[in-house]
């Protein structure tokens, strides 16, 4: 019986689709989509309304300045035991905002508790209709890090200056400044550790910043 030999087309099909197989096995892996971390719902979400308070002056909030390694939305450690100089990234995970911005949201709401609070835009709006000047709380964020003191202990360090500034007649006067430094322990010694920590440290941050502001703009105008 006469033996049918393959053609020639049929044996470059059988090639091309071994190369094919092989080719889809060789593919790279869709890259890893970073985990994105805020600072949560708040107490707000869950604490039931406070009592009612006197109100206090309005306030204008200015956007925060920060430096440009900040403005991003990396999630940025450093490791204090070796070079305390160096800032570094986590690969795979981010802010959803970046760390100026959500800090600035957690603090308005926490401020907006006793008084209005503006934007510069809202500001600048009663400014020119109605002829009052609110006072204006500047926020300088200086650091926001996962803080490693050893490989086994680790914080979230927040580190902010905030300066409280009066529209007179005679011109800006600086009613008060502080910094204000906050750390808190990191439950581990990774991405979502220093989420924590920090997320910690900013709502400790906050606070103070609230208390601060309240104190000083319970004082008489003069």
């Amino acid at each position: 019986m006469k033996t049918t030999t393959p053609t020639l087309s049929m044996a470059l099909a059988g090639i091309g689709l071994a190369a094919l197989v092989a080719g889809c096995g060789a593919l790279p892996d869709k890259p890893a989509r970073a985990t994105l971390y805020d600072f949560g719902p708040g107490l707000a979400a869950t604490a039931p309304a406070a009592a009612p308070t006197a109100a206090l002056p309005t306030l204008a909030l200015a956007e925060f300045e920060s430096n440009t390694r900040l403005d991003g939305t990396q999630i940025l450690y450093r490791l204090g035991y070796a070079d305390a100089n160096e800032l570094r990234p986590y690969g795979q995970s981010r802010w959803s905002l970046p760390p100026a911005q959500l800090l600035r949201q957690r603090l308005r709401d926490s401020l907006a508790e006793h008084r209005m609070v503006l934007g510069p835009e809202e500001s600048a709006t009663i400014a020119r209709t109605k002829g009052e000047v609110p006072d204006t709380l500047r926020i300088s964020l200086d650091e926001f890090s996962h803080y490693f003191d050893s490989p086994a202990s680790s914080v979230g360090l927040v580190r902010l200056r905030a300066t409280l500034i009066r529209g007179t007649t005679g011109g800006d006067r600086v009613l008060g400044q502080r910094m204000f430094t906050v750390r808190r322990p990191a439950p581990s010694a990774d991405a979502p550790g220093g989420v924590k920590a920090l997320a910690a440290a900013s709502d400790a941050a906050v606070a103070e910043v609230t208390q601060w502001m309240d104190a000083l703009q319970r004082q008489p105008r003069q």
